[in-house]
């Protein structure tokens, strides 16, 4: 390597070496010389001028720690989330979640300033402190923090609150090494409008760190240090009380700001230096003996350095550079991309090597984080093919189970189904994010709590998605071989998780099923637990059903029919028409108790007589009405209302509703609560919302708070008005409207389910699934195949 392929490479870290060598060799060199040429005729400035610099070097040290501490201070202060909680008018609850929010973003400047002991921030407003990770009351704080035995809680107050702004003061810190002492910085937020204290920003240093500084030079030139304040109080002093302390703390206070840099004290000589950073003072005791002796070994030794320099500064400089410049350039060239010459172009090794590690490690992380997502997607896919019976796996299962990590702990296998029934309304409370973004973030939720519970009783829990259920695969210990045990654990996993999700605003219904064994019986489990959850349309919703409490029925008490015979049906139509409203609910009751305060109703006994019960409810409007204005004329739709009822109880409620509006409609033939007028502007409005979303289906941002905007109406009271008028809530309608536009498009355009989701408003095609099963009783892609 010659000098011009140096210039050539001037960006290379040869030649950044290169030069950190000479200036390495040459600064004391250089400064060997001065002090040499200079020693003779100005020994005693000379060596002023070294114990100053000795007094510098503690200086830097302690003002890069200071340095810190305002940085910090000025992070703090200046903090978005800091202000946010200092001087906007919140509520209590919103204040205490950003003061949360605040510690949790404290614990990263913990990380950043590691030098940094301890920082927190007082509350005036709420009388409390807040800290990295956690918030406490003034009193605890102190407790925590300072309750050394040195310092009480009113002078720890006094000396955060009244103290002067950014000064730097002596606080006790528990732990903080022998002396339990530390120099705090403490800087007032400003006040608020109403002029009142917001808060204070304390940060400490432990005592340990300064007397570092402070022993390297009481070891190196026998001398001792002073750190005062502002008002030039001692904040740190190694000088003992033999050498006269109170004698030399006089002086150096006497001092103030026009104190010499160096000067005659007895005994002593003193120097003195202004921090850079702050208003932190120093001070260099050095007794006169060990003064004059150090600086005659330092001249003597002088010249004899620089001789011993300048012979071995080629030799060892050229001789290192190329030493360790070979590892470097060999490494270099292993991660140089032959093919990329853009590469070429920036010649500095360091910069290139960090590129390359940053690159590959970026690559790595990706490929990790795709492997993990594959790893579920497949984990679940092998989960609904073991629930579905599918069993012809090219892999083993047992193979499958171990390399996705599931552990197979018997040969007996349950099955606990888990529907949400408040999804919607928990959408809702997760503004900002997707449908599918909040689907998975539920499932997670109730994946991870789930097979949490499951553990505890010594089972293995794996769950899985499959048909808008969530699925619970338990793998039954081997201990559980009495049935009521088994039974038992898995009613106690179910609820305790409905008592925990409850927590989230998840209101479940849970579906148990029986024990099967070997993987051949897990379809059969599967099977069971949906048959038990197709029950809560008799039992109701959020409760948990086990496939033995429909299964096991008494043969004598075996349904072949239900009660209700055509005179309690005339009885029934005869109390509607009478306008009676509590006679008429009050025999509807008596009817359903009958019929449902038996052990266990058939499914399909309980739908015909709860459709039974809707075609009386229809044959008494159609014979009140007279073709204009009756009730089932100005809602024509309240009926898919009630036919669109997952339960017998919403059933009940819906047509005890109903029945209200028929008696009344019955006893008044007129609307009671609604003028002519008002009924045609209602009539027109709905009209025009219609119209509305006829035109805007598409756009998937559509909601019925959109819709409100359009209209300056809020968004619940336009869809009461809509339901009014029309039968059905605004978000109802929107959603069938849009299932509506997707069946024409399925039936006459050649186009894939997610293109259909796309076009009628919907960005995540599993969402689109599941509101047209919802509506349609069918998948989107049955009914393609169907039309």
């Amino acid at each position: 390597m010659n000098i011009r392929s140096i210039w050539e490479k001037r960006k290379s870290i040869i030649v950044t070496w290169l030069i950190s060598y000479c200036a390495v060799l040459f600064v004391p060199i250089l400064i060997s010389l001065i002090v040499y040429s200079q020693s003779s005729a100005a020994l005693r400035s000379e060596i002023h001028r070294a114990n100053d610099s000795l007094l510098k070097q503690v200086g830097y040290t302690i003002d890069n720690q200071v340095d810190q501490m305002k940085r910090l201070t000025m992070e703090l202060t200046w903090n978005a989330r800091l202000q946010t909680l200092m001087y906007s008018s919140r509520t209590e609850a919103d204040a205490q979640f950003d003061a949360y929010q605040l510690v949790k973003e404290f614990q990263t400047y913990q990380t950043s300033y590691a030098s940094i002991d301890e920082f927190y921030v007082t509350w005036e407003r709420e009388h409390a402190v807040l800290r990295s990770g956690n918030v406490r009351d003034m009193k605890t704080a102190f407790a925590t923090l300072h309750d050394t035995g040195q310092m009480s809680y009113e002078d720890w107050l006094a000396a955060v609150e009244t103290s002067e702004h950014n000064q730097f003061t002596l606080l006790p810190l528990m732990d903080a090494g022998a002396t339990q002492s530390s120099i705090a910085y403490i800087t007032h937020l400003p006040k608020d409008l109403n002029g009142r204290q917001a808060g204070t920003v304390v940060v400490m240093s432990d005592l340990a760190r300064f007397q570092n500084a402070i022993k390297s030079i009481s070891g190196f030139s026998g001398g001792y240090v002073l750190i005062l304040n502002r008002n030039n109080e001692v904040l740190l002093s190694n000088l003992p009380k033999k050498q006269g302390e109170e004698v030399i703390l006089q002086k150096v206070r006497s001092g103030g700001e026009e104190m010499p840099t160096s000067m005659k004290s007895g005994d002593s000589e003193i120097f003195y230096l202004q921090s850079s950073v702050s208003d932190l003072k120093y001070a260099l005791v050095i007794p006169s003996s060990i003064y004059w002796q150090k600086a005659e070994y330092v001249r003597k030794l002088t010249l004899v350095s620089v001789l011993i320099s300048v012979m071995g500064a080629g030799v060892l400089t050229w001789f290192f550079m190329r030493r360790n410049y070979s590892p470097i350039q060999k490494l270099v060239e292993s991660l140089t991309d032959k093919n990329n010459d853009e590469e070429h172009a920036e010649w500095n090794e360091l910069n290139f090597i960090q590129r390359a590690v940053s690159r590959t490690r970026s690559e790595k992380d990706k490929i990790a984080m795709q492997l993990q997502m594959h790893h579920n997607v497949l984990r679940s896919n092998m989960l609904s093919r073991l629930l579905k019976g599918r069993l012809d796996s090219p892999i083993p299962y047992e193979e499958a189970f171990k390399t996705y990590r599931m552990e197979q702990i018997s040969d007996d296998y349950a099955v606990i189904l888990f529907v949400i029934e408040n999804d919607e309304s928990l959408y809702e409370k997760l503004p900002g994010i997707d449908d599918n973004e909040r689907r998975r973030f539920l499932q997670f939720i109730i994946s991870n709590v789930v097979e949490e519970l499951a553990g505890r009783y010594d089972h293995a829990g794996y769950v899985a998605e499959m048909d808008d259920m969530m699925v619970c695969l338990v793998n039954l210990s081997c201990g559980s071989g009495d049935d009521d045990q088994y039974k038992k654990d898995l009613h106690e996993i179910a609820t305790e998780a409905q008592r925990f999700l409850k927590r989230y605003d998840m209101d479940l219904t849970v579906a148990i099923s029986g024990r099967h064994s070997t993987l051949t019986g897990i379809a059969a489990a599967y099977s069971e637990a949906v048959d038990a959850m197709e029950y809560k349309m008799v039992l109701g919703k959020k409760g948990i059903i086990t496939y033995d409490d429909i299964r096991k029925t008494p043969t004598d008490a075996v349904q072949f029919g239900y009660h209700y015979p055509l005179q309690a049906e005339q009885q029934l139509i005869n109390l509607i028409k009478s306008g009676d409203f509590e006679q008429a609910s009050a025999f509807m009751n008596e009817i359903a108790d009958r019929n449902f305060q038996q052990p266990m109703m058939n499914l399909t006994l309980a739908k015909c007589f709860m459709f039974n019960l809707v075609g009386t409810m229809v044959k008494a409007i159609n014979e009140l009405g007279d073709g204009k204005g009756s009730v089932l004329n100005d809602n024509p739709n309240w009926m898919n209302g009630i036919m669109a009822c997952d339960t017998v109880q919403e059933m009940r409620q819906e047509l005890h509703s109903l029945l209200r509006d028929v008696c009344a409609f019955a006893s008044a033939r007129l609307e009671s609560n609604m003028t002519h007028e008002r009924a045609e502007s209602i009539r027109d409005l709905s009209a025009r919302v219609a119209g509305y979303i006829g035109e805007n289906y598409g756009d998937s941002n559509m909601n019925v708070n959109t819709i409100g905007e359009h209209f300056d109406l809020k968004g619940s009271y336009l869809s009461k008005l809509f339901k009014t008028q029309t039968g059905e809530g605004l978000l109802d309608y929107l959603h069938k409207y849009r299932i509506a536009e997707a069946k024409r498009r399925m039936t006459m355009l050649q186009e894939s389910v997610n293109e259909v989701s796309r076009a009628v408003g919907y960005n995540d095609a599993a969402t689109f699934i599941r509101v047209f099963k919802k509506y349609e009783g069918i998948t989107p892609g049955k009914y393609k195949e169907m039309n």
